[in-house]
C-alpha cells in the first residue's frame, strides 16, 4: 500500500469544501513542491485533525479519519506558499509511516455518503437550523451568506462546514456513515451549540 502525503491541521476538512493554507514549515514546503512536480494533474494530500499537541513542529496526536484534498492553486509568498485544496474523499488511516521528509500514511478510502430525494426535507431543516444559529451566534457574514451547491450531497457538507461548531463536533460529522445520519447529527449538534450559546 503506497503512503499518501499528509497535512495534519487544527481543523476538520469536509468533502466538497475548500481549505486555504499558508505553508511555511520546510517539511510541508517540500511536500507541496513534490506535489507540484507530479506529472498528473489533480494531485492530492490527506488532511486529518490534530487531536492533541502543537500544529507546527510535529509531536502531535492525529485523528484516524480524514479527507483527501485536491491541490487546486499555489502562490508563492515571502518565505511561504499560499495554497488552496478542495476536499474530495474521506479515508481511514491504516498506518502512519516515517514522517521524513513530511508526514505520510497508508489509507483506506471510505464510501461516499449516498443522497436520496427522501432526505430533501431533512436537508432543508438542517439549512434552516444552521443559518439561524449563525445569525444568533454571530458568525461572520460570509458564513451566513454562503450559497449552497445545487448538488444536495455537496450542500450537506457545506452546511457542516459553516455550522457554528467546535472541531470535535465537526469530527463527529466527518465520521458519519450515512447522509441521513450526517444531517440529523448536524441538526442536533447545531441546536446544542445554539442552546449553550443562549445559556451563556
Amino acid at each position: 500500500m503506497a503512503a499518501s502525503p499528509m497535512f495534519p491541521l487544527g481543523s476538520v476538512l469536509f468533502p466538497r469544501v475548500p481549505v486555504p493554507l499558508r505553508v511555511f514549515e520546510p517539511r510541508y514546503l517540500t511536500m507541496v513542491g513534490r506535489l507540484l512536480d507530479e506529472d498528473e494533474p489533480g494531485f492530492e494530500f490527506g488532511v486529518v485533525l490534530i487531536e492533541r499537541g502543537p500544529e507546527a513542529g510535529g509531536g502531535d496526536q492525529r485523528a484516524s479519519v480524514g479527507t483527501m484534498a485536491r491541490l487546486v492553486s499555489a502562490a508563492a509568498g515571502a518565505g511561504d506558499l499560499l495554497i488552496v485544496g478542495v476536499g474530495t474523499r474521506r479515508f481511514t488511516v491504516e498506518r502512519w509511516v516515517d514522517d521524513d521528509p513530511y508526514p505520510r500514511a497508508e489509507l483506506s478510502m471510505l464510501p461516499e455518503l449516498q443522497w436520496s430525494e427522501a432526505l430533501a426535507p431533512l436537508l432543508a431543516e438542517a439549512e434552516a437550523v444552521v443559518r439561524r444559529a449563525i445569525a444568533r451566534i454571530g458568525r461572520t457574514p460570509s458564513d451566513a451568506d454562503t450559497e449552497l451547491s445545487d448538488d444536495p450531497a455537496a450542500a450537506a457538507w457545506q452546511l457542516a462546514a459553516i455550522a457554528p461548531l467546535g472541531e470535535y463536533d465537526r469530527y463527529t460529522l466527518l465520521r458519519s456513515t450515512s447522509m441521513g445520519g450526517l444531517l440529523r447529527q448536524l441538526i442536533d449538534l447545531t441546536l446544542d451549540a445554539e442552546e449553550l450559546w443562549s445559556a451563556g
